[in-house]
């Protein structure tokens, strides 16, 4: 058996412990069942378990391998067990975003991504809390309440997918499913001290997530997983990858091996500040450290100014308000809400977080906004990924997630530019992995954005690889249990 503790492993070391019977599906998935008992009260990650279900499955799993041939080919993931966010469809698990009024409504169908999974082994736990309707970055509705971060509970866990951040980030759970419009995996996996990954374009199907996507909107969204170690997303990405005769996006794409990416003459782009919010010292300190360590395998680290990324948050705003078919309102009466006034808006309480009612606000505004003003921030926006495409090439950028580390609740209310240096991505369609990078002083995680050309996923997985080798990626937090932040405990399971 394996020195580390089941709850501390990769989702691909975890499998191959469960094949070589070295360990059980049953314990595997017990052990990370156990810490969600503790934690999840504390954390309010896991809204809607399936406990009971994947203990079943645990025990088929462990059948399976024990009538299994030496040499008989078992899937992948067997027996290993993940989550996946509410938003993204799970049959019979309820599929919300946190909308009230879609409260208990149960998925009838599985995403495309979530079940290639289950088809490759996988054990799904339960879902993950997001913000409501996945429209802001911090994971807080009034159907489930907040998320904390397994860090600091006085500290947002991120958002949308912040219950996937915070359930990965505490242990207990190896990996999941998550998605991504505006740093939706992003930004959870950097508050939560975990690897994050936000595909190329068109890599994986954004079928199945509620709210669903448009043609407008699609080429802004994309699924992926977020992961405690990094040598699993490359493989969760071939399994989750490809088209699924829905999405018209989706499409076959070869996929590099990180292995074969050498780091020797990587070019290794840093962008000096020209962001509406700048980064904080430690945030910079951290970037540094990361190039220094690629620097240090040989590659070869450049600086330049991109002064157009100031416009980077409303060109994004404008682009995903005005190239939506359906808005955010639109959203919430086909969910089956109640009409909401503009002075409703201004009241507190109610079915609506503050974010959302400010949100609907600025829907509001956005559609007075001349037209040809929105037609020259559209097209910003097209020139900021022209250009930050140009500018990697076939390297590599680093970039903060967050201007800070994790911010207090409700400190990124009403304030967009927190989405000044995730959206940018976005907008080019770029591949994305975020990497842990450590603690600062405060014990609260550091990490970077590491950023590759379309089409070179395995790139940017090659460099998170080796920044884990160096700073040690995911560190197990002082778990907050039972809501009470007096009771520290170390969850190794």
């Amino acid at each position: 058996m394996s020195p580390l503790p089941f709850t501390d492993m990769s989702a691909s070391a975890l499998a191959a412990e469960i094949r070589q019977g070295r360990a059980s599906a049953a314990e595997v998935v017990e052990a990370h069942i156990d810490v969600f008992r503790q934690v999840n009260p504390g954390l309010n990650a896991l809204v809607a378990e399936r406990f009971d279900a994947a203990r079943e499955e645990a025990r088929r799993a462990d059948a399976r391998v024990a009538v299994a041939a030496p040499d008989e080919p078992l899937p992948p993931l067997l027996g290993v067990p993940c989550t996946v966010k509410e938003a993204v469809a799970f049959t019979g698990m309820p599929n919300s975003s946190g909308v009230v009024a879609r409260g208990g409504v149960p998925a009838t169908a599985t995403a495309p991504v979530a079940q290639r999974l289950v088809d490759a082994g996988a054990i799904v736990l339960g879902v993950t809390n997001t913000s409501e309707m996945c429209l802001w970055v911090e994971s807080e509705n009034r159907l489930y309440g907040r998320t904390r971060n397994p860090y600091n509970p006085t500290r947002t866990a991120g958002g949308s997918s912040g219950g996937e951040g915070a359930a990965v980030g505490s242990g207990a759970s190896p990996f999941g499913v998550a998605s991504d419009i505006g740093g939706s995996i992003r930004i959870p996996s950097f508050c939560c001290g975990v690897f994050g990954h936000k595909p190329t374009r068109g890599l994986l199907p954004a079928t199945g997530s509620w709210p669903p996507c448009d043609d407008g909107n699609r080429a802004l969204f994309a699924h992926g997983p977020i992961a405690r170690r990094a040598e699993d997303l490359m493989p969760l990405l071939r399994i989750m990858a490809g088209p699924d005769g829905v999405d018209p996006l989706a499409a076959e794409m070869d996929l590099g091996d990180p292995a074969d990416v050498s780091l020797r003459d990587l070019p290794v782009l840093l962008i000096d500040e020209a962001w509406p919010l700048a980064a904080s010292v430690d945030m910079l300190w951290a970037r540094e450290r990361a190039a220094g360590a690629l620097a240090a395998a040989g590659a070869q680290v450049r600086r330049r100014r991109m002064p157009a990324l100031r416009r980077a948050v409303e060109s994004y705003i404008t682009t995903l308000a005005r190239m939506s078919g359906i808005g955010a309102r639109d959203v919430l009466f086909a969910a089956g809400a109640n009409e909401v006034h503009w002075r409703a808006l201004l009241r507190r309480g109610g079915p609506h977080t503050v974010a959302t009612r400010l949100l609907l606000v600025a829907e509001r505004a956005q559609t007075r906004l001349p037209r040809r003003w929105a037609e020259r921030l559209i097209t910003t926006g097209e020139a900021i990924a022209d250009e930050l495409r140009n500018a990697i090439g076939d390297g590599v950028l680093l970039e903060p997630t967050l201007a800070t580390t994790a911010p207090r609740h409700g400190r990124t209310v009403g304030r967009p530019w927190w989405l000044a240096h995730v959206v940018p991505f976005n907008l080019a369609g770029l591949p994305v992995t975020q990497t842990p990078l450590g603690l600062d002083p405060e014990g609260l995680p550091l990490g970077v954005q590491v950023v590759a050309g379309h089409g070179r996923d395995h790139v940017s997985i090659a460099v998170a690889l080796e920044l884990e080798r160096v700073f040690g990626g995911w560190t197990p937090p002082p778990l907050h249990v039972g809501g009470r932040p007096d009771r520290l405990v170390r969850v190794l399971s």
